[in-house]
C-alpha cells in the first residue's frame, strides 16, 4: 500500500498491482500444499481475515487500482476496498469452491459489496466474470478502457482524497462500514472452517491436478 497526503494529519491509502494481466491470483497453491495441520491452516488463512480488517479499521478511504485479472482472495481484497477503478479486461472469478475450501473468509467482505445473490452465483459456479458484470453488480465503482485513463483517474482521485477532512473521512468511513461490528469473530470462525477444509484430499487433488495443466 502506498499512502499519499498532503501532511500528517490528511492521507488516503491507495493500493495498487504491478505488471499486466494480473492484479492478485489469490492464496498460493504451494503454500497451501505444504500446510500440515489444522493450526498451521487456520493462521494460513488469517492472513486474509487481517488484512480485510486492517482495511475495515482504517479510518482513511482505501482506493484501489485493477489493472488485470483477480482471483479468489484477491476478489476480497478488492471489495473491502472503499473505491475501485479497474480497467475494462479486469475480469474476476472465485475459484475456492473447485479446489474444495469455497470462499469462507473473503465471503462477507464480497457479499457486503455485490449482495448476496451475486455472490452466491460467482461461489457455486466459479466461472469468470468480466468488468462490465463487476461494474453492474458495484465491485468496481469505475472502469476505463486504456491503462492510461486507469492511472489518470486513480491518480487524481488520491489527490483529491489527500485533501479531505480526516475527521470527515473517518466518520464516513465508520458510517458506510455499519454492520460489520462481528467480523472480527466472524472471519476467526470463516478461517478456521477454511483451513479445516484446505487439509482435505480433495484440496490435495484439486491443486495437484492444477500444477499438471
Amino acid at each position: 500500500m502506498e499512502e499519499l497526503g498532503r501532511n500528517d494529519k490528511v492521507r488516503v491509502l491507495t493500493l495498487s498491482s504491478r505488471g499486466e494481466g494480473a492484479f492478485c491470483a489469490g492464496a498460493s497453491f504451494d503454500a497451501m500444499l505444504e500446510i500440515d495441520n489444522e493450526a498451521e491452516a487456520r493462521e494460513y488463512f488469517m492472513g486474509f481475515a487481517r488484512l480485510i480488517l486492517a482495511i475495515k479499521r482504517c479510518p482513511r478511504f482505501v482506493v484501489t487500482r485493477v489493472q488485470g485479472k483477480a482471483v479468489g482472495g484477491g476478489i476480497g481484497l478488492i471489495a473491502a476496498s472503499d473505491y475501485v477503478l479497474a480497467l475494462d479486461v479486469a475480469s474476476c472469478r472465485l475459484t475456492e469452491l473447485a479446489l474444495g475450501f469455497g470462499p469462507f473468509v473473503i465471503g462477507p467482505a464480497v457479499e457486503r459489496k455485490i449482495g448476496l445473490a451475486a455472490f452466491s452465483a460467482a461461489s457455486i459456479d466459479t466461472k469468470w466474470r468480466d468488468a462490465a458484470w463487476e461494474t453492474n453488480s458495484g465491485l468496481y465503482t469505475e472502469v476505463y478502457e486504456t491503462l492510461e485513463d486507469l492511472d489518470q483517474a486513480f491518480n487524481s482521485l488520491a489527490v483529491k482524497l489527500s485533501a479531505s477532512s480526516p475527521e470527515a473521512t473517518a466518520a464516513l468511513k465508520s458510517m458506510l462500514w455499519e454492520g460489520t461490528e462481528t467480523w472480527e469473530e466472524l472471519l476467526v470462525d470463516r478461517a478456521e472452517t477454511s483451513g479445516r477444509l484446505v487439509l482435505s484430499d480433495f484440496t490435495s487433488d484439486a491443486i495437484a491436478a492444477l500444477g499438471k495443466c
